[in-house]
């Protein structure tokens, strides 16, 4: 088993995320190490890793991050979990912004957190809610939608927030719900997806 380094400083996600996917895709490294410079690569990376059977370990240098990971090997890598209990139609809603509809913003603001406080509804199809864009300021601290999307991922929906818009947007440490994640994230989700609902 082998070492690898990758230096994904300069980098915005999803390629310091497809970067390391290319060498753990080799199967042969047992120690990883990948050098990112932004909040949201460091998350991404290390949760990528442990899904790959890595353990994880970060440590901070000025605004540099080294994420190390380690495997032995009897490790497997682990794919994106599908949630076990749930109805074989898996259904992914992507909110790719903070309103719904155009005219007027304060209406659609009430709209969309009407939107989302429905979606219960969809019962056991409802799977996977992928926020991007301003759609990620659905998730944050003092947002109107929260608690309906609290309750959402209490019974079991994934809820997959942009981790690359929240760093854009300043607001990756206000999240208050759901996983911050990558395109690679988000893309294989619409691939394992029966059907993918978008609202843009």
């Amino acid at each position: 088993m082998n070492e690898a380094t990758l230096d994904c400083r300069g980098m915005a996600c999803p390629h310091p995320v497809l970067k390391a996917k290319e060498v753990v895709d080799r199967g042969d490294v047992a120690r990883f190490s990948i050098l990112v410079d932004n909040p949201a690569a460091k998350e991404n990376v290390s949760r990528f890793l442990a899904r790959a059977g890595y353990e994880v370990s970060v440590s901070e240098q000025g605004e540099t991050f080294e994420i190390t990971g380690n495997r032995d090997a009897t490790s497997s890598p682990c794919e994106l979990p599908v949630d076990a209990g749930r109805a074989e139609t898996r259904t992914a809603v992507l909110v790719a912004t903070e309103f719904l509809g155009r005219g007027d913003d304060v209406l659609g603001g009430k709209l969309v957190v009407n939107f989302i406080g429905t979606l219960k509804e969809m019962g056991q199809d409802l799977w996977r809610l992928i926020f991007l864009n301003g759609g990620v300021k659905l998730t944050i601290e003092g947002s109107a939608a929260l608690n309906a999307l609290r309750e959402l991922e209490r019974e079991g929906v994934t809820i997959l927030v942009c981790g690359t818009c929240l760093n854009h947007f300043g607001l990756l440490e206000k999240k208050q719900v759901g996983e911050t994640t990558n395109m690679l994230d988000i893309v294989t989700a619409m691939q394992l997806a029966d059907k993918v609902i978008s609202m843009a």
